[in-house]
């Protein structure tokens, strides 16, 4: 028996022997096998991140790029070199690494090294100030070549992190298997997956952030705003499903757009225009309460998000906002004073994100239009907006078709003999369905649209034939005709007035060109360009509503004008205001002074004929000397002349 059982206990012995060796070796075999896995893991992780590295400078390398477009002189514009070699570096440690799809990355680094002339070329266009040659080479041989860089690398990333996928779940489940008889392989292979995992964890956290981020201002973006609404939407249907949850509030939206921002840009530099744009969001983000949200939508265009179970809440945070940009912003040596338009909307039932921020950006439009601060949307101004839509689509028609624009004209008469000296063309718009639709309607639609520019080309076209025809029949009648403020910043303006003068063969001094004090003062060196360039084709050139607008004397002295045409609001009740009659008589005097022309609009009987007579204006024009009428009657009261009425 105790043979029996010494035997039984040595081969017991021996079986757990053999089983720890067996173990043992297959220990050793699981450690060689997932020094294996762990070795290829770390191959497919230096590929991932070579072109993850890869696609990272490039796209810095193309943000550089556009970067330079904008301000050639920039800090983007000396980064570029630095980063282009960065970029060809990794790109060639990339193709090192990855010698699995060797024709490929060879490729890839070709790619890019052939790009080093072109993007030679694009800065020295820039340099020759060149832009629209340099846009052309960004857009032709530049980005295409990016893109298609860009996407090649990321696929190749993408391929690879699959390939990583997959030998993780290999490396998963030997580890299982092994993990008995290897537990310190094991560990060591958690360990590896763990740190990679927090890793890749970590990195899409990163991405995810940038996704959602607005580089400039840091405030969350476009995307980050639509999604938190989303959201919120959702809470908000979720609790009138369940009213037993607890409620947040109801979602406000507010968009916020800064007037004036456009002039910073054009007269500091977009340089400066950035760094306003990051004092604004500063401001913005300490002027609302800790739980509203902030983003920028971009542009000069910022949202608020609020979450309030009062929606007139709203209003408040508005106000708060306006009053926030009452103060002005101090940077370096520049002061700027900005004010903003706000458009408030509450998300009805069943609204999604996209309707309600529209219905914000219609309240804004409507709040910048008409200087209101900020304006609450409502169902009208949907109807409104839809309304202008339709009524731009029915002038781009009435433009296409020619007939349906047509010019009436008002006499100018001399106050001292009683003779026309001159008419000004009026547009009048017969809609075929609509009828007849006052120039009040939709001069202020057109002059919101690049659409104005074919109008105004349209109506001197129109009036320049008109003068022609009056020029054959022996009237020299000089015609005045009004141009919006995109007309006169249009930089192509002088060019197309000179072809219409060429073609018609009617002289410069026949032609008036009527400006108002706002469209001068917006931008008043371009202003000033446009008017001598004018002036250079022999146009006359006159300041209309005088009186209402915010010129200083300086620049009155500066433009070339020849003619000042005094506002209605001043030569109404003439005759009995003495305070209107003093400032009359001033601007008169300063008109003569200045060797000006001196008309007065609006007059609207005769007592008030008589006062700008006895004060000295030059000539007079309202409905009580004569209503705009068409070319023909006006033609026909030629052979009739009238004495001026008394």
């Amino acid at each position: 028996m105790m043979g029996s059982a010494r035997a039984a206990s040595r081969w017991l012995v021996g079986l757990l022997a053999v089983v720890l060796a067996g173990l043992s070796g297959y220990a050793v075999f699981g450690s060689w096998r997932q020094a294996g896995i762990v070795s290829e893991l770390a191959v497919d992780s230096a590929n991932t991140d070579a072109y993850q590295q890869a696609a990272y400078l490039v796209s810095w390398e193309m943000a550089l790029i556009q970067a330079s477009m904008r301000e050639p002189d920039g800090e983007e514009r000396r980064q570029l070199p630095d980063v282009y070699s960065q970029a060809q570096r990794a790109m060639a440690y990339m193709a090192e690494v990855d010698v699995e799809d060797e024709e490929l990355t060879s490729g890839i680094v070709r790619a890019h090294r052939d790009l080093r002339p072109r993007i030679t070329d694009y800065l020295r266009l820039l340099d020759q100030d060149d832009m629209e040659a340099a846009e052309e080479v960004l857009e032709d041989s530049i980005e295409p070549v990016i893109s298609e860089i860009m996407s090649t690398v990321l696929a190749e990333q993408q391929h690879h992190l699959g390939d990583h996928a997959d030998k993780q779940t290999a490396g998963r489940g030997e580890s299982g298997r092994l993990f008995w008889g290897s537990v310190l392989t094991f560990a060591v292979s958690l360990a590896v997956l763990l740190l990679f995992a927090l890793s890749s964890r970590r990195h899409r956290r990163q991405v995810e952030a940038l996704a959602a981020t607005d580089v400039l201002t840091g405030l969350p973006n476009r995307n980050a705003f639509t999604g938190r609404t989303k959201l919120a939407l959702a809470e908000d249907a979720s609790h009138r499903r369940r009213p037993d949850r607890e409620r947040l509030g109801r979602a406000t939206v507010l968009v916020v757009n800064l007037d004036g921002f456009r002039d910073v840009n054009e007269q500091l530099g977009h340089r400066m225009g950035d760094r306003l744009l990051t004092h604004v969001a500063q401001r913005l983000r300490a002027s609302v309460r800790d739980h509203d949200f902030v983003a920028r939508l971009g542009g000069d265009e910022f949202a608020v998000l609020l979450r309030d179970a009062d929606p007139a809440i709203g209003e408040d945070i508005a106000a708060r906002l306006t009053g926030a940009f009452a103060a002005p912003f101090v940077i370096d040596d520049f002061t700027v004073d900005l004010e903003v338009s706000i458009g408030v909307a509450t998300a009805g039932p069943g609204e999604d994100a996209p309707a309600v921020l529209r219905h914000a950006d219609t309240a804004m439009n409507i709040a910048k239009q008409q200087r209101l601060g900020f304006r609450r949307f409502t169902v009208g101004a949907t109807d409104d907006s839809n309304a202008r839509l339709g009524l731009l689509g029915d002038l781009r028609r009435a433009l296409d078709a020619g007939d349906e624009i047509t010019l009436h004209y008002q006499p100018k008469t001399a106050l001292a003999d009683g003779a026309l000296a001159g008419v000004e063309a009026l547009a009048r718009w017969q809609h075929p369905t609509k009828g007849p639709i006052s120039p009040g309607a939709f001069i202020p639609v057109l002059e919101a649209t690049t659409l104005i520019h074919r109008f105004t080309d349209q109506v001197l076209a129109q009036a320049l034939e008109q003068a022609r025809l009056w020029l054959n029949a022996g009237h020299r009648i000089p015609v005045a005709v009004n141009i919006s403020t995109r007309s006169l910043l249009d930089t192509g303006f002088p060019e197309r007035l000179a072809a219409l003068l060429r073609q018609t063969g009617v002289p410069g001094d026949q032609l008036c060109i009527e400006v108002t004090e706002h469209s001068i003062m917006s931008d008043p060196n371009t202003a000033i360009e446009t008017l001598h360039r004018i002036r250079g084709l022999g146009v006359k050139t006159s300041i209309d509503d005088y009186g209402t607008g915010y010129s200083s004397m300086t620049y009155l002295r500066l433009l070339p004008l020849d003619e000042l045409k005094i506002d209605r609001s001043f030569v109404q009740d003439l005759s009995r205001d003495p305070g209107n009659r003093a400032l009359v008589a001033s601007t008169v005097e300063l008109g003569h002074n200045l060797g000006l022309t001196v008309v007065a609009e609006g007059i609207e009987d005769a007592e008030t004929l008589t006062a700008l007579r006895d004060i000295g204006c030059d000539l007079a024009q309202g409905f009580h000397l004569a209503r705009p009428m068409t070319a023909e009657t006006l033609t026909r009261s030629l052979a009739r002349p009238r004495a001026l009425a008394a």
